[in-house]
C-alpha cells in the first residue's frame, strides 16, 4: 500500500490533469476502465482455494463434507474453522463411512489431512476410502434406483451434436474444482491419489508411553499428544496464517476417531461419575480455539450412545459447531417397521452453527433416513415425513396430487398403500 501511494506523487502532465477530471464524471453509460494498480484489484477478492466455495447466507468459506445430500442439509457445506461431530451408531456400522467421505474428499480436492485414530493406524485408514465416482456412473446408479421403469432413450441427456464427440471423464484423479463428489463404496481409491496426497497420522498406540506422567487436573495424556500434534502441524505448514511467503493456500482436513472411547484412556464410558470427566470437554474447547484462527475444518466420531451422564454429552453438544446423529435399525424395532423396510437407519440434524453468535440453529428438517446401496450411502426422506395430511390424501387414493412434488417416493407411497 505504500508503494502504491508513492506511485501517484511527482509532476502530473496537462493530458494527465484532464484525464483525472474527466474520471469524476464518468457516467452510467461509460465502462469503467481497469484499475492502474494490480495490487489494488487483487485486494478485493477473495483468495480461491480448490473444493471450497463461499456460503450464500453469511459468506463463510465452506468445504464439502463428501456426500453432497449432507452437504445440502447442512446449509451448502461444512464451515471452514468448525468441528462436524457425528454420533455414531450403536454398532459403529455406518459412522465410519461418513468419516471416510470427509477424507476422500480431501484427497480428491488438494486438501491436506490430518487422520488420528486410537483403534487403526491412519496408514490403514486411507488405504480403505472409497474411489471417486465418476458422472456417467453416478447418474447410471441413480437411474437404476429411481428411475427403473423408464428407457434408455428416455434417461439420456439429449445435447448438441457437437459435443457427443468430445472425450468422456475418465476414472482417476477427479478435478478438484468441483465441489462436492461422489463415491463408490464398493472400490477403494486409487493408490496413486494417496501417494500424491500430503498428510499427517496420528496413532496413539504409538504416541503414548508409559513413562509419561500427567499433571493433576489437566487433560489425559492421549487428548494432551493429540493436541500438540494438531497446534505443532497448524503452525509448521502455515495454516494459520503466519507464513505469509508461501505461494498457495490450502485446508486442513482433521479427521478423529472414536474420541472419547476407552480407547483413548478416558473412563467417560465407564462411570456415570467419572473423574476426568472434563478432559474430553476441555479438549474440545481449545481444539476449537485452534480452528477458529486456522484454515482447517475437523470431524470427529464419538460413541456418545455410550457416555452414561446427559450432562457430559449437552456440554459435549454446546462445544461442538455441527452435530449429526446416525440411528441404525438393527436390533430395534423399527428394523420390522414397514414405514422404514426400504432404510437402514435415521439421521438426525441436531445442531447447525450460527457463527459469532452465542446460540445455534436447529435444523428444520425431520424424518431423515439413509440407505446403504450398493455402491452408495444415500439419505432419503422417510414417509412420515408427509404428516397427517399426507396420509390423508394416502388412504383416500389422491397419489398423484399429493405427491406432484415428490414424485421419487410416489411407488413408495402406493406400497404404503397396499399395506393399510
Amino acid at each position: 500500500m505504500a508503494a502504491a501511494g508513492t506511485c501517484g506523487t511527482g509532476t502530473r502532465s496537462t493530458g494527465s490533469v484532464v484525464a483525472a477530471a474527466s474520471t469524476n464524471n464518468v457516467t452510467s453509460f461509460h465502462r469503467r476502465g481497469p484499475r492502474a494498480s494490480g495490487a489494488d484489484s487483487g485486494c478485493s477478492r477473495l483468495v480461491s482455494i480448490a473444493g471450497t466455495r463461499p456460503s450464500v447466507r453469511n459468506g463463510q468459506l465452506l468445504v464439502s463434507t463428501g456426500l453432497p445430500a449432507l452437504d445440502q442439509l447442512l446449509g451448502g457445506g461444512l464451515a471452514v474453522g468448525t468441528v462436524l461431530l457425528i454420533e455414531e451408531d450403536k454398532y459403529n456400522i455406518y459412522s465410519p463411512l461418513l468419516f471416510k467421505y470427509f477424507l476422500a474428499e480431501g484427497i480428491v480436492s488438494g486438501h491436506a489431512l490430518l487422520v488420528a485414530s486410537a483403534k487403526e493406524d491412519p496408514a490403514d485408514i486411507l488405504q480403505k476410502l472409497p474411489a471417486p465416482l465418476i458422472d456417467d456412473s453416478y447418474k447410471k446408479e441413480c437411474d437404476e434406483d429411481v428411475c427403473s421403469h423408464k428407457t434408455e432413450s428416455d434417461v439420456k441427456m439429449k445435447i448438441a451434436w457437437r459435443y457427443q464427440l468430445l472425450p468422456k471423464m475418465e476414472a482417476g484423479p477427479v478435478s478438484s474444482s468441483r465441489f462436492g463428489h461422489y463415491y463408490d463404496i464398493s472400490k477403494r481409491i486409487p493408490q496413486q491419489l494417496i501417494e500424491t496426497s500430503k498428510w499427517h497420522g496420528f496413532f496413539l498406540p504409538e504416541k503414548i508411553s508409559s513413562t509419561f506422567n500427567v499433571e493433576p487436573c489437566s487433560l489425559t495424556s492421549g487428548y494432551m499428544k493429540l493436541l500438540q500434534f494438531i497446534q505443532n502441524i497448524i503452525y509448521e505448514e502455515g495454516f494459520d496464517g503466519s507464513n505469509p511467503q508461501k505461494k498457495q493456500k490450502n485446508i486442513l482436513r482433521i479427521g478423529i476417531q472414536n474420541l472419547g472411547s476407552p480407547l483413548w484412556g478416558d473412563d467417560i464410558c465407564c462411570t456415570e461419575n467419572c473423574d476426568t470427566s472434563h478432559s474430553l470437554t476441555k479438549f474440545l474447547y481449545i481444539l476449537r480455539g485452534l480452528l477458529r484462527t486456522s484454515l482447517s475444518a475437523c470431524i470427529i466420531t464419538m460413541p456418545t450412545h455410550l457416555i452414561q451422564n446427559k450432562a457430559v454429552i449437552a456440554r459435549v453438544t454446546n462445544l461442538s459447531d455441527t452435530v449429526v446423529g446416525l440411528e441404525s435399525f438393527i436390533g430395534s424395532e423399527k428394523e420390522t417397521n414397514p414405514l422404514y423396510k426400504d432404510y437402514h437407519g435415521l439421521i438426525h440434524i441436531r445442531q447447525i452453527p450460527r457463527l459469532n453468535n452465542l446460540i445455534y440453529d436447529i435444523s428444520d428438517v425431520k424424518d431423515l433416513a439413509f440407505k446403504l446401496k450398493k455402491k452408495l450411502f444415500t439419505i432419503e426422506y422417510t414417509l412420515r415425513s408427509y404428516g397427517i395430511r399426507g396420509q390423508k390424501y394416502l388412504l383416500s387414493g389422491h397419489l398423484r396430487k399429493f405427491a406432484v412434488k415428490k414424485k421419487p417416493y410416489l411407488r413408495r407411497l402406493q406400497t404404503l398403500k397396499n399395506i393399510y
